[in-house]
């Protein structure tokens, strides 16, 4: 038999800190959740306006691209893309939102001059490049965010689990172990009293 159902007080007692403890636990857990609908809400919107944006720019960076292999010749193209250097100033770090880890993508957005000479080549090869450095940027931002909504995401799960779990299970067994020994203690106190009545008429007769 479960000890916290003796009909103490002190099991009383112990049992309603225990439901108070659990009923804060739940508010917390309902307002965290709450926060971070709020926060992957957010994100969400974030991501399909990014995902619209680069959908856009591809379209008109590979436009862009081909009118210059159209100019200049498809193997020169590659030679003048050839000379653009690897990106090597990403870093990620990782930042808290109620106790969930997110990474935030970092890089250098310095502007970039081609490292091509301006003579023998054409503006729509200047444009493709534009387009495709600011896809970059863009799916940097993109892959940060889905993310962060995945991780969000796996969190509400939990909590929510967490939050049923308190108010479901938890509070309720306090609730009934509260009330039950609250019964058992008034029923023994009424008893108590009874009987000290009929010692005390046993007296006086």
């Amino acid at each position: 038999m479960d000890t916290r159902a003796f009909p103490t007080k002190g099991n009383l007692i112990a049992n309603k800190n225990s439901l108070s403890l659990a009923k804060m636990g739940y508010e917390l857990m309902d307002k965290k959740r709450n926060i971070l609908i709020s926060e992957i809400l957010a994100i969400t919107e974030e991501v399909k306006s990014i995902r619209d944006e680069i959908d856009t720019t591809f379209s008109e960076a590979y436009a862009a691209l081909e009118m210059a292999n159209v100019q200049l010749g498809v193997e020169t193209v590659i030679d003048m893309a050839d000379a653009v250097p690897m990106e090597d100033s990403i870093k990620v770090y990782v930042r808290s939102i109620m106790g969930t880890e997110v990474p935030e993508v970092t890089f250098e957005d310095q502007p970039h001059m081609p490292l091509y000479p301006f003579a023998s080549t054409r503006v729509s090869l200047d444009l493709a490049m534009e387009k495709f450095m600011k896809v970059k940027v863009l799916t940097m931002r993109l892959a940060s965010l889905e993310n962060a909504a995945f991780r969000l995401a796996h969190n509400i799960n939990k909590t929510q689990k967490r939050a049923n779990a308190l108010k479901n299970i938890t509070i309720p067994r306090y609730e009934a172990l509260v009330k039950s020994i609250s019964s058992s203690l008034e029923e023994k106190e009424r008893e108590e009293f009874t009987r000290l009545k009929v010692i005390k008429r046993s007296k006086e007769n």
